[in-house]
């Protein structure tokens, strides 16, 4: 009994890690589609980008201070010069903002 109770905890945490892993990279290729044009691939807009729609790079604290929420509500809605980015689902939108997160 203990054996196929340590073997079902086992699996559960596989298919959860596989799960966080397939909405990262899921983040990520919605972030190279939709937001790496401005924001830059790594998070740090171009100079250009940064002076002429007053984006700050990832690193700044005021960026880093926002919550996985917040990103969620910007992407949602726009903010300051941002437009809303049209065309993605929930769960889009919550998997860019996570990885935004991750970005430094």
């Amino acid at each position: 009994m203990t054996r196929m109770l340590r073997s079902q905890i086992v699996l559960a945490a596989a298919v959860s890690l596989a799960g966080a892993m397939c909405f990262a990279q899921d983040g990520a290729a919605t972030y190279k589609a939709k937001c790496a044009m401005c924001h830059g691939p790594t998070g740090a807009p171009s100079a250009g980008m940064a002076k002429a729609m007053g984006i700050k790079p990832v690193s700044d604290p005021s960026v880093q201070a926002l919550t996985v929420a917040q990103v969620e509500a910007t992407v949602k809605n726009g903010r300051g010069k941002m437009k809303p980015v049209a065309g993605l689902t929930d769960a889009q939108v919550s998997a860019v903002a996570a990885y935004f997160k991750t970005l430094k």
